[in-house]
């Protein structure tokens, strides 16, 4: 070992143990050899890192900085070391997993099931919640999130996959009755069919406005669902017109079960992001996992 990494852990251990003899017990040494490495590396730095009485050990200004510093360089090395060791290595074990629930069960099952098909020693535990959890609560390995804005917090990584895109859409045999929408404020002659939040709330729907801008209006509704997959199933029985996401209605579209009443009032919706602990993201399970779905997984 480098001499500038010789006695890190020793020190580290008498910081957070609080005294010689509790470092020694904790790394199976003496409380000699705990001191005189102390002592080496104050020698070598020049700095007292403790004040010692015989009532207590305080940790001096220099010391509280070099435990910083010594802290970051052993944690890096730690996840420097479990990186290549994870390299080749067969995902194994629980990969706990938190996704919005239609996107969950439409766009990253499928993902998710073929690579738990290909490495049986991964066991996916997925939580379907459109809700905004708490990831160090919940314990996830990976989140799945739409959202408005990134909200990753200190601690976690995050990646951008892209912003849906939110499509005016209806049966053709609706289209055919009532028409086709002229912009945004012709919307309140036609049935509607809206989202609705837990709280009890109506979801606006979103229009682009200009460069960069965006304009949230409060729709009349004729039908308000709490289902994403219900709402679509209700437009394509041609009880109104509604505002969805492409993805969730990508092959309605193909088939011609659902039309783009107004490809130019076409707008800009959530973002989504893949969202994981840092410390796990070097595990196997968790960085294949990040792979295939930043492979995989679409919006628009």
């Amino acid at each position: 070992m480098p001499d500038n990494l010789k006695g890190l852990e020793v020190f580290v251990a008498v910081v957070e143990s609080g005294s010689f003899t509790a470092a020694a017990k904790h790394l199976h040494l003496t409380v000699s050899a705990v001191s005189k490495a102390v002592g080496r590396l104050e020698i070598r730095l020049n700095k007292k890192l403790f004040e010692r009485t015989n009532r207590c050990l305080e940790i001096t200004e220099a010391g509280t900085a070099y435990y910083e510093t010594c802290v970051r360089v052993m944690t890096e090395l730690a996840e420097a070391e479990a990186m290549l060791q994870a390299q080749g290595a067969e995902p194994v074990g629980a990969l706990r997993l938190h996704v919005p629930v239609a996107f969950g069960r439409m766009r990253v099952m499928p993902i998710i099931l073929r690579l738990a098909s290909t490495h049986s020693a991964l066991r996916p535990q997925v939580a379907f919640n459109d809700k905004m959890l708490d990831l160090v609560e919940e314990k996830a390995d990976v989140a799945v999130r739409l959202l408005s804005v990134n909200q990753a917090r200190e601690g976690f990584s995050s990646l951008y996959l892209g912003t849906e895109n939110l499509v005016l859409c209806a049966a053709p045999t609706f289209a055919k009755r009532h028409g086709r929408p002229t912009d945004r404020f012709d919307l309140s002659r036609f049935d509607c069919v809206t989202y609705g939040r837990s709280d009890g709330t109506v979801a606006p729907w979103q229009f682009d406005i200009g460069r960069d801008g965006t304009e949230r209006r409060d729709i009349s509704s004729s039908l308000v669902l709490g289902s994403a997959e219900a709402q679509v199933e209700a437009v394509k029985a041609g009880l109104g017109i509604s505002q969805l996401a492409s993805w969730l209605i990508e092959k309605e579209l193909q088939s011609g079960e659902l039309v783009d009443l107004a490809p130019d009032m076409s707008a800009s919706g959530l973002k989504l992001h893949l969202v994981w602990p840092k410390q796990r993201e070097t595990s196997a399970k968790v960085s294949m996992t990040l792979d295939a779905l930043s492979k995989y997984l679409k919006v628009s």
